[in-house]
């Protein structure tokens, strides 16, 4: 896949918002469904603790820790440093709006997921014998929000410079293994709830959506596509 390549053919704006505010109004929809199921202590709260108990008590020594490396290099600060690594290259190549797109969705991202953190307060797993230890809140989880806003941008701007469906599927399945990969860290490790990591990804996907749509929709109708 050569960078430097005239753009691929991409949606019209009229489809890329078509296609924006659909993944915005669904996910959103499912991060509230989540959230209240939460917060009303529904059924979920039940599957949350039941498959926490399962994933500590089959953890392994070798699995626990290739998932502590896992969640380390995803960590928030990580993220933040990938992110500036990403945008030192987007500079290099002069692609502005990819930079703006970045800026937004990782931090904003970020902060929302902050935000949300204190708007709900959900305590962290409890064991005995914990393999890792916080005292933040909870619910959503910040690793798999990171991992959602940076690795979907990459996604994105990587299917935007390639020609062939094989690659674009590539680019994609990619980012989502990689974003499964820090959710299950999370969980396998105790730090978080299932519901933590599924809320953080409707959420961040949302807003990821936002973030394209705004920014790349704005640039398609000022080029005169579609």
């Amino acid at each position: 896949m050569d960078l430097h390549k005239p753009h691929p053919p991409s949606l019209s704006p009229r489809a890329l918002a078509a296609a924006g505010w659909t993944a915005f109004i669904i996910a959103g929809c499912i991060f509230l469904a989540i959230a209240w199921g939460v917060t009303s202590r529904m059924a979920i709260v039940t599957l949350d603790a039941r498959v926490a108990a399962w994933l500590h008590a089959h953890a392994t020594p070798g699995l626990t820790a290739f998932l502590l490396a896992v969640t380390n290099v995803n960590s928030t600060v990580a993220i933040s440093a990938w992110s500036v690594i990403f945008g030192v290259v987007l500079t290099r190549m002069r692609e502005w709006y990819w930079m703006l797109t970045l800026a937004l969705a990782v931090g904003g991202g970020l902060a929302l997921n902050v935000l949300l953190k204190h708007a709900y307060e959900r305590a962290r797993p409890h064991f005995d014998d914990p393999l890792v230890s916080l005292s933040t809140y909870s619910f959503p989880s910040g690793h798999t929000a990171g991992a959602v806003v940076f690795y979907g941008v990459l996604a994105a701007f990587l299917v935007s410079r390639a020609y062939g469906k094989a690659m674009r599927a590539a680019c994609v399945i990619g980012a989502l293994a990689a974003v499964v990969l820090v959710a299950f860290s999370r969980v396998y490790l105790g730090a978080h709830y299932l519901s933590d990591v599924a809320a953080a990804a409707c959420a961040s996907t949302a807003w990821l959506a936002l973030c394209l749509t705004s920014v790349h929709g704005r640039v398609r109708r000022k080029s005169g596509a579609g």
